[in-house]
């Protein structure tokens, strides 16, 4: 069969990765996809995400089988409700699912009417408003952009000063665009965070094995937030007793509750977890697969991944056994120094040839282009090298070891990914 990726980053290499392991593939296509996916697959550079028109034409052009969508932003606008008018079978949510990820106020909404384990909030399209409300809140407090901000647009405010000022960043100077023309304020949770993405089928929801994201710049959960800086998996804090908790009350609840609510959801759902003293809380959803969750969960699947979105199509999840590698899998990512803030690109990458050659070992690309001097950075994120072991500990040194085999200009990371592993 032949197959579409939407999608330009990491993530989408890694999914491209997983769908050639397939049999059944026999051709992949991807728009825009990088330098990386390039290698695997037909990229075509010229067509943006958010060109729907276009992504249909191309579809139907290639007579694909297949086309899955995998960022935010078309889910949200609803890219897969127009494939499918289209005619063209297609893995993801449709806008009215995708809600979940597109508006943090809806999903807010959703766990307090079925009485899904969250944070206590309120939502304001008022800035004043929000501000009269800080006055009497408990600090440290969440403020969150109610729309797609890239992961970045929610503020984490120790003191009344600073939640102030992250209202204005947020309601007035619409630092994260129109994502803050709404915004949820939000009691702040203390205890680990942890990613644990499912495949649905609009009735059965299956999980993946868990990950953790590290969404801060620098070395000590410093700086600005980014998309991720790294990740591993599965999460050592992941027990048997929050699993069997989250099935209990919170993974076919929210897959129970957009049904209820006339939004079927078929995709992935990222589930961002808080396991607080009082049990695990659901930071946020994502109608997706993470970045760079993905980068160190798909490569543990056993599962040909195209049996398993064919069953999340067509409603037969429920006869899918799906089964992870017993091992681990880091992820360190290879950044422009200057990200999330100013950064130079253009810069030629040197030693990728070298994980043709080894086993266990993927560098998986995000901002890269192919030019006449070779392959070079190309965005803010440039490249995740990820490893597996047999332990958290192994991989974690593979995946550093690894990270020296590839050089270019400005080339950033951090230093400490997986250090919760230290204190498992």
């Amino acid at each position: 069969m032949k197959v579409l990726i939407v999608g330009g980053g990491g993530r989408e290499h890694a999914i491209a990765v997983s769908m050639k392991k397939s049999k059944r593939v026999e051709k992949l296509y991807c728009v825009p996809g990088n330098a990386g996916i390039a290698q695997i697959a037909e990229c075509e550079p010229s067509i943006g995400v958010m060109e729907f028109d276009k992504v249909v034409a191309y579809a139907k052009e290639k007579a694909v089988d297949l086309v899955f969508v995998a960022p935010d932003d078309p889910l949200v606008g609803g890219l897969v409700d127009a494939l499918e008018a289209a005619g063209l079978r297609t893995f993801g949510p449709r806008a009215n699912a995708a809600i979940l990820e597109g508006s943090k106020a809806f999903s807010k909404d959703l766990m307090k009417k079925y009485n899904i384990p969250t944070a206590a909030y309120e939502t304001f399209e008022d800035a004043d408003a929000a501000l009269a409300y800080l006055e009497t809140a408990d600090m440290p407090i969440v403020l969150k952009a109610d729309g797609l901000a890239l992961g970045k647009g929610v503020l984490i405010c120790n003191t009344l000063e600073e939640a102030k000022a992250g209202v204005k960043e947020i309601m007035l100077d619409k630092h994260f665009g129109s994502a803050g023309n709404r915004m949820v304020i939000e009691e702040f949770m203390t205890g680990r965070e942890v990613s644990v993405l499912s495949f649905v089928d609009g009735k059965t929801i299956k999980t993946m094995t868990s990950a953790q994201d590290h969404k801060r710049a620098k070395d000590g959960d410093q700086g600005l937030n980014t998309g991720g800086m790294g990740t591993f998996s599965p999460s050592p804090f992941y027990t048997d007793e929050v699993d069997e908790f989250c099935k209990k009350y919170i993974y076919q609840a929210t897959v129970d509750a957009m049904a209820a609510e006339g939004r079927e959801f078929k995709g992935v759902i990222f589930f961002g977890l808080m396991l607080t003293p009082k049990g695990p809380r659901v930071l946020e959803y994502n109608a997706r697969f993470g970045d760079p969750e993905t980068q160190v969960v798909l490569p543990r699947m056993k599962n040909d991944i195209m049996d398993v979105i064919d069953a999340c199509i067509d409603g037969t999840l429920d006869q899918v056994d799906l089964q992870f590698e017993d091992n681990a899998a880091v992820c360190v990512v290879l950044a422009s120094d200057g990200y999330p803030e100013s950064y130079q690109k253009g810069f030629v990458i040197d030693g990728l040839e070298r994980f043709e050659k080894e086993d266990g070992y993927y560098c998986f690309h995000a901002g890269t282009k192919q030019t006449e001097e070779g392959i070079v950075t190309n965005g803010g994120r440039v490249l995740g090298i990820t490893a597996k072991g047999a332990t958290l500990k192994e991989a974690r040194a593979n995946a550093y070891a690894a990270t020296e085999w590839v050089t270019f200009e400005n080339k950033y990371m951090r230093h400490d990914i997986g250090k919760a592993i230290d204190e498992a």
